[in-house]
């Protein structure tokens, strides 16, 4: 009989939280063209893994069809994340990216934007902000952050 020693009992915690752990989607994965990038939650919406670029633009008419100034709380999503999004069509005014929710984070803070832009220069799961929503995150002097992010 095997006694239950300390080591025992930490290597099936750890085996227990592995097992927990959400795990990358072939679906995502094939979505993304970089590998294994996102993870599905039990709401079946896409989840970043890492950490990602954050950055801020002058918007204006964006890819979801909105009109949009430097003031509103919105952000631009990859081009790659934005046309492959789960039931994307042609039509980008439609894509059901348009108006989801993200909060992003940066050190102890956090801003609430919604997607109404895709960014052509960003990597995959990179953000470009108003300067607004950056500015609630990080100053604009620092031009580019490393942020984490995950949809609402």
């Amino acid at each position: 009989m095997v006694a239950f020693t300390p080591l025992i009992f930490l290597l099936s915690a750890l085996a227990a939280s592995v097992s927990a752990a959400p795990t990358p989607t072939s679906r995502a994965a094939s979505k993304s063209g970089e590998g294994q990038q996102f993870f599905l939650s039990g709401s079946d919406e896409l989840h970043p893994l890492a950490v990602f670029l954050g950055t801020f633009f002058e918007p204006g008419l964006g890819a979801c069809g909105i009109h949009n100034s430097s003031k509103d709380m919105i952000v631009a999503v990859s081009q790659q994340l934005f046309d492959n999004f789960p039931g994307a069509g042609k039509n980008p005014n439609k894509n059901p990216i348009c108006n989801k929710s993200i909060t992003a984070h940066f050190k102890n803070k956090s801003v609430k934007v919604k997607v109404t832009d895709r960014c052509t220069g960003c990597k995959l799961n990179d953000l470009d902000f108003t300067p607004s929503a950056f500015s609630k995150l990080a100053d604009q002097s620092l031009g580019r952050i490393p942020i984490t992010w995950e949809f609402n």
